[in-house]
C-alpha cells in the first residue's frame, strides 16, 4: 500500500475509505459491513467518518463493522463547527469515541469553519491530545486564508486538511495545496470522483481503455498520483471497494496526464474552495 507522511513523520495509507451515508439503511447493513472489512483486508485501513454522518449513526455502524479490527485501522472523525469550542469539543469527542467503541481517535478534524475562533479550536484539540483522546488533529474545508489564520492562532500542529478535490475541482492547486505542501501537510481528498458524477469526457474513456480500467478508476488514480494525497472514496459494495483498490495500481503516463490536463484544465487564478 502506498503511504503518505503526516507532518510528524507518521505514515498512513494513501487510499482509505470514506463512510458518508453508510449504516443508514438496515437492508444494506450486512453488505456495507462486508465492504468496509474487505477494504481493511486490502490495505485501505484509514477510515474516515464524522459525527454529522447520520447524526452519529455512521460512527455506530463503524463500531460494528470494525469489531476486532480497531488496532489495524487509522480512525478519523470530524466535529461539527458548533462543537469546536473548548468545552463542547471535549464532549463531542467523547460521544464519538463512545459511538465508535474506541478509546482514541487517530485523527480528529474540525468539519468546517463556524463561529468559534480557530485559535480556540486549536487549543481544544491540543487539550484532547494531551488527554490521550486523539493522536493528531486537523481541519476540513478550510481555504488558504483560513489556514494562514489557523497557523497564526496557534494551529501550527495541524496535521491535515480534508477538502473537496478531484478532476472537476482543481481549484486548490492554485494556492491552497502549495501552501500545505510547504508545511508538509497532506490533503485528504473527499469525493475524489465527485460522487460518481464526473463529466464524461472522452479523454477519460480513452485512457481507461488503454489501462483496461474504468473512467472513474482513472479519475481516482489521477488523485492518488500525488505523493501528498490521502484519498477517501466511499464504497458500499464489495465490487466497488475492490475497484477502488485496483486504481492504486494504475500508473498514468505523461501522455495520459497531458490528455487529462486538456480535458480538465488546471486553475490559472484563485478559485474559492468548494464544499459538498
Amino acid at each position: 500500500m502506498q503511504s503518505v507522511s503526516l507532518p510528524d513523520g507518521e505514515t498512513v495509507p494513501a487510499l482509505g475509505q470514506g463512510s458518508w451515508g453508510l449504516g443508514e439503511n438496515r437492508a444494506r447493513r450486512a453488505e456495507e459491513i462486508a465492504a468496509v472489512r474487505e477494504g481493511v483486508a486490502l490495505g485501505m485501513t484509514l477510515i474516515d467518518t464524522a459525527e454529522m454522518y447520520g447524526e452519529g449513526e455512521t460512527e455506530s455502524f463503524l463500531a460494528e463493522a470494525l469489531a476486532g479490527l480497531r488496532d489495524r485501522v487509522f480512525l478519523v472523525s470530524k466535529a461539527y463547527p458548533q462543537n469546536a469550542g473548548r468545552g463542547r469539543l471535549a464532549r463531542a469527542c467523547e460521544q464519538s469515541l463512545r459511538r465508535l467503541n474506541t478509546d482514541r481517535l487517530d485523527l480528529y478534524l474540525l468539519h468546517w469553519r463556524g463561529n468559534v475562533p480557530l485559535g480556540e479550536t486549536a487549543a481544544a484539540m491540543q487539550s484532547l491530545q494531551r488527554d490521550g483522546k486523539i493522536r493528531h488533529w486537523g481541519v476540513s474545508n478550510l481555504d488558504t486564508d483560513d489556514m494562514r489564520e489557523l497557523e497564526s492562532e496557534g494551529g501550527g500542529a495541524c496535521a491535515a486538511n480534508q477538502i473537496l478535490y478531484n478532476l472537476a475541482r482543481r481549484g486548490p492547486e492554485f494556492d491552497l495545496l502549495p501552501w500545505m505542501q510547504a508545511r508538509k501537510m497532506p490533503l485528504m481528498a473527499y469525493s475524489p470522483i465527485e460522487q460518481g458524477r464526473l463529466p464524461a469526457k472522452a479523454a477519460l474513456k480513452t485512457i481507461a481503455e488503454r489501462h483496461a480500467a474504468t473512467p472513474l478508476q482513472i479519475a481516482l488514480a489521477w488523485v492518488l498520483r500525488r505523493p501528498d494525497a490521502i484519498v477517501i472514496p466511499k464504497a458500499s459494495r464489495l465490487d466497488h471497494v475492490r475497484q477502488n483498490r485496483k486504481a492504486l495500481d494504475i500508473v498514468l503516463s505523461e501522455e495520459d496526464l497531458a490528455a487529462i490536463d486538456e480535458a480538465f484544465p488546471a486553475p490559472i487564478r484563485k478559485v474559492p474552495l468548494a464544499m459538498l
